[in-house]
């Protein structure tokens, strides 16, 4: 096994295989394993790296960052997966004083085109994809092992193999993403729900969630197919006629409490979307 030390990267011994043969020898052309490297405890930070090829990260272990020309600085974490592409800067590597576990894979050819325009977006975006487990690692030390034996059918194999394990990433940290954005949608919902004691105010609730006041409009018309003020009134008002119907509160008392401080703004409103007045409405359901 090809093992070396290099301690201005990491204390322990990486492993780092280049292809092995000439490519022309491979049948596989259109996916070309040029590095595969395992670079454990890994302690260097690099700043302003570039790349001739592109090439997958995946990091099973540590933590640190990862920036992309200009852009944020994202987190990583044990899990995540990350890509180098040509033309771009990069800013990457673990937290001071501390390391990660890093796998990188360097491939060409036109199949890696096929999955940017296809089903590998957000290039860009650190991913997070779930620790290793047995047989995630088993397929990892697979493309090693075939990657060494320098045997052509075998290198082939390990492209298909780079392609399946990459494929089932990205559909993990797909998976992750909806569930992430399942959380924060009912999260958004209920602090909608839960606002309807005190006037509206749209921007701190975007505030709150990290998101646009247009991401919280789309959410939300999403959700109920109302625009959000109209969504917000109807809320309300289906409140305004719980309390009509259960307390003695005068309509000014409520039209207070529901954060409306014009009660006759808001019997307007109550008057719109229920059809009534709120005291017809009280007298006719109470008849």
């Amino acid at each position: 096994m090809p093992r070396f030390m290099d301690d201005t990267i990491s204390p322990y011994p990486l492993r780092i295989i280049t292809l092995p043969i000439d490519a022309s020898k491979l049948k596989l052309q259109s996916l070309l394993i040029r590095h595969v490297g395992h670079l454990p405890g890994r302690i260097m930070f690099r700043g302003h790296a570039t790349f001739e090829s592109f090439a997958i990260v995946y990091i099973a272990g540590g933590k640190g960052t990862y920036r992309v020309n200009d852009g944020p600085v994202q987190k990583v974490e044990s899990g995540s997966l990350f890509f180098f592409r040509p033309n771009q800067v990069y800013q990457y590597g673990p937290d001071p004083g501390g390391f990660w576990d890093e796998y990188y894979f360097t491939l060409e050819g036109s199949r890696v085109k096929e999955w940017q325009n296809s089903w590998l977006t957000d290039l860009d975006q650190v991913k997070q994809v779930g620790y290793e487990d047995a047989a995630q690692h088993n397929r990892i030390e697979r493309i090693f092992i075939a990657m060494e034996s320098g045997i052509p059918a075998n290198i082939d194999r390990a492209a298909l193999l780079i392609e399946s394990l990459l494929f089932e990433f990205i559909q993990r940290a797909e998976a992750t993403t909806e569930t992430t954005k399942s959380g924060q949608f009912i999260n958004l919902i209920n602090e909608l729900s839960d606002s309807l004691y005190q006037p509206f105010d749209a921007h701190s609730i975007a505030k709150r969630h990290h998101i646009s006041l247009s991401t919280l409009r789309r959410v939300v018309s999403d959700y109920s197919g109302y625009p959000l003020n109209t969504y917000m009134h109807r809320m309300k008002m289906a409140e305004a006629k719980n309390i009509l119907l259960n307390t003695t509160n005068s309509v000014k008392e409520i039209a207070d409490s529901l954060g409306y401080k014009d009660v006759f703004y808001f019997s307007r409103i109550f008057k719109k979307y229920v059809g009534v007045s709120p005291h017809i409405f009280r007298n006719t359901m109470h008849t």
